[in-house]
């Protein structure tokens, strides 16, 4: 064999041991898929906006702890977190009016979800403060009075803004909150599929769950601290017959605390529930010499913490202690 040719050989044999095969050459990785930026107004919001992206990401939420939607204030991570956001979710106006400027300012490049248009979403309208007789808000046949879902409109002010309160709506606002998620983050569509078809199971479960807690008392009488348990009252058919007041911030003045007291003694109302971020004085001046006794409902999951768990346990502490105090 000619001297070229046995170099040649050892060239190629070289090239076999040393040049990596296509196997074996290094990968380059695809990019990770970034979880969507997504910010939560209130606690029920975020609650159900968690247990959407479980496996994709976390919510970030605006109203923690007691605070009130009613008199928030931004703190600078949360005007960092909507100037990033890629979604927001949030009622509406009537709910968070501390977010409609920072919405337009702040939020420019996100995809504003207003939760209260949620299609298949059934509104109620405010009651106000005070007592409410049959045909103001909780009419005598029982059915809750509807107003149409036009936040931004002439409708906004009369809109009740605690919708999650009926678990229904709470399915309409899960599957809003879906699409979202999904149209901007269509990477990981088939989680968010199959999150949205457990947490509508877990609904309709809990629906029934509910149902049955508060059945025994749907005829009881009682009176709520804010109108904010309207949808509660109208999914249940139970017994609301007024409100101390309309904003939680603002104290009544003696003529409403009067006429309440009259409609406590006059409807025989078992109950009046304060909520646990307010003043509760007003109560004990509201059932003294009165037959009615003193509970607490909780509109918002203000002592609860956030997250998935949150809605469920939302909803049964609530009927908990409306069983409590009216079957009592």
């Amino acid at each position: 064999m000619s001297p070229f040719r046995i170099l040649s050989l050892v060239a190629l044999l070289w090239l076999a041991f040393t040049v990596p095969s296509r196997a074996d050459a290094p990968q380059v990785a695809a990019p990770p898929v970034v979880a969507p930026r997504v910010v939560a107004s209130v606690k029920p919001v975020h609650s159900l906006a968690a247990s959407l992206m479980q496996g994709v990401g976390q919510p970030k939420l605006l109203v923690d702890g007691t605070a009130s939607p009613h008199s928030f204030s931004l703190k600078p991570s949360d005007a960092e977190a909507l100037s990033h956001a890629d979604i927001v979710f949030w009622m509406g106006p009537t709910l968070e009016p501390f977010l409609v400027k920072p919405l337009a300012s702040l939020a420019r490049g996100a995809h504003i979800v207003t939760l209260i248009e949620a299609p298949g979403l059934r509104p109620l309208a405010l009651r106000g403060a005070g007592a409410w007789m049959d045909g103001d808000g909780a009419p005598a046949d029982g059915h809750a009075h509807l107003v149409p879902a036009v936040a931004g409109g002439a409708a906004d002010a009369q809109i009740d803004g605690h919708a999650w309160l009926d678990p229904t709506n709470a399915k309409a606002m899960a599957r809003a909150m879906a699409d979202a998620l999904i149209q901007r983050d269509p990477a990981n569509a088939g989680r968010y599929r199959d999150n949205l078809a457990n947490l509508l199971r877990a609904l309709d479960a809990l629906d029934a769950e509910i149902g049955a807690i508060l059945a025994p008392i749907s005829a009881k009488p009682f009176v709520v601290f804010h109108d904010a348990f309207h949808y509660l009252e109208a999914r249940y058919r139970l017994d609301g017959v007024g409100a101390i007041t309309l904003n939680p911030e603002v104290r009544p003045g003696a003529a409403r605390l009067s006429q309440l007291r009259a409609r406590i003694q006059a409807s025989g109302a078992a109950c009046v529930f304060a909520e646990p971020q307010f003043e509760t004085a007003l109560i004990g001046t509201l059932v003294d010499g009165t037959q009615a006794k003193r509970g607490v409902l909780d509109p918002e999951g203000a002592l609860l913490p956030p997250g998935p768990e949150l809605y469920a346990a939302l909803m049964r502490a609530n009927a908990q202690a409306l069983a409590g105090c009216l079957g009592g």
